[in-house]
């Protein structure tokens, strides 16, 4: 199973879309999070810093990344334990390399 993780800047609900300001691909991260929950072969969690700062705490390697880069790191998307984005969100296009789960359907010109 492959374990995906988002550990993103604080954003004030907890459903992830809203973040500071209004941000279409905080919209198309929420799609692709709704689809990989049906999915069995991928175990998807996001993190924001002001909802989860516990999982922050529990992850030593995004902990660390923050410590040593500060919260410009985020967001931060982990794969099976290792580091394979930081600083942007990763693209549809990103994500299915990720999971092998086609989003190429999802489009920011989509939204």
């Amino acid at each position: 199973m492959i374990k995906l993780e988002l550990f993103e800047p604080a954003m004030c609900c907890e459903t992830g879309i809203c973040g500071p300001s209004f941000d279409k691909n905080l919209i198309e991260i929420a799609n692709i999070f709704n689809q990989l929950k049906s999915s069995e072969s991928v175990q998807a969690n996001r993190y924001n810093l002001s909802q989860s700062p516990q999982a922050f705490v529990e992850n030593g390697v995004a902990i660390d990344l923050i410590h040593k880069n500060g919260k410009k790191i985020l967001p931060i998307t982990i794969v099976n334990g290792e580091v394979v984005k930081t600083g942007a969100y990763p693209s549809p296009k990103e994500f299915q390399e990720y999971t092998g789960i086609n989003f190429s359907n999802m489009s920011h010109e989509n939204l």
